[in-house]
């Protein structure tokens, strides 16, 4: 063979060796994740997300790895957060709060966007519909902020002689002004007398609660809201000591000492929304696939909160409840 023949034949075979090991090393798919809290308030649970992932086959640090973003509970920051996660080359980015999933929603159109949320996607302006989401975005919806009414009325069976029922409200909640209008129509309808309070932050949070003590208010309901379930402890704890019966949004109040709750999980979401992500990673378009609306709800009880509270109820109550925590 003549040396220009051979030299040709060595640079085409080298031509091709890079994309051989290309093939043979193949891109590990990266998820994004964008928190509203904390790395240690979401732990409990990114835990079932994750395992949904495992169950899989996707194991974080084998083969997927997963980039972590948290706003430390401030809104301002989620917008820059989101930006900088659809800067990275990621799969599919996944959220647990409207809030931000808005603000991805905002930074991409193209990235794969997984949700769970409590509030309503379609009137969030997240999809189309929940059948047809036609964009980037879909997930889990567990309707929460449309609870405000049940959990208005439980309060009011367990509590039929609370003469005035307290409102603690997020007016920082998108859905602030459904929310209000819901309660307030709820407690026309059960002829039932609110006040309602507004807290966004620990100041008011407090100054709250020392208007509940003057009003001497018979029972409280906490509304649904992000910032109210990162800050469990501000609002259980002086609810204790005003001894006032309280019903919450999700089960983890119930288990921190408060009273009793009612909604979905949390924690069945985010295993829902791993297997969303799941379906990402294997090639669906979240285009064709419909939201998931939460079916499952769970009524709490704290007893031991309940006998602090002389508090007696009734063999139905008990009866209705999905757990009782001793």
């Amino acid at each position: 063979m003549r040396r220009r023949d051979f030299m040709k034949a060595v640079i085409g075979s080298a031509s091709g060796w890079p994309f051989v090991a290309t093939a043979q090393q193949p891109t590990t798919p990266v998820i994004g994740y964008l928190g509203f809290t904390s790395a240690n308030a979401d732990a409990y649970l990114l835990a079932p997300f994750r395992k949904a992932l495992s169950e899989a086959g996707f194991d974080e640090g084998r083969n997927v790895t997963i980039e972590y973003r948290f706003a430390e509970r401030d809104v301002s920051r989620l917008a820059s957060l989101a930006s900088e996660l659809v800067r990275r080359n990621l799969a599919v980015i996944f959220t647990g709060t409207t809030v931000s999933a808005l603000a991805v929603k905002a930074a991409t159109s193209t990235v794969p966007v997984i949700f769970a949320i409590g509030a309503d996607p379609v009137k969030s302006g997240l999809v189309s519909s929940l059948n047809r989401p036609g964009g980037n975005l879909t997930g889990i919806s567990f309707f929460t902020n449309q609870m405000e009414a049940k959990r208005l009325a439980l309060l009011h069976e367990i509590v039929p002689k609370a003469e005035l029922i307290a409102v603690l409200l997020n007016p920082n909640n998108p859905f602030f002004a459904n929310q209000s209008r819901d309660v307030e129509e709820a407690s026309r309808a059960l002829s039932l007398k609110i006040h309602i309070e507004l807290a966004s932050n620990e100041q008011d949070i407090a100054k709250a609660f020392k208007e509940f003590a003057q009003r001497k208010v018979g029972a409280l309901l906490v509304g649904a809201d992000p910032y109210f379930n990162s800050r469990r402890s501000l609002v259980i704890a002086p609810a204790a000591e005003l001894r006032v019966p309280a019903i919450y949004e999700w089960r983890e109040f119930a288990e921190a000492g408060g009273l009793m709750s009612y909604g979905t999980s949390l924690t069945e979401a985010y295993r829902q929304a791993g297997d969303f992500v799941v379906r990402v990673l294997k090639g669906a378009n979240p285009a064709d696939l419909p939201v998931l609306q939460a079916s499952k709800f769970e009524f709490v009880i704290n007893l031991k909160t309940a006998k602090a509270l002389d508090l007696p109820l009734a063999p139905a109550v008990f009866a209705r409840a999905d757990e009782v925590i001793e």
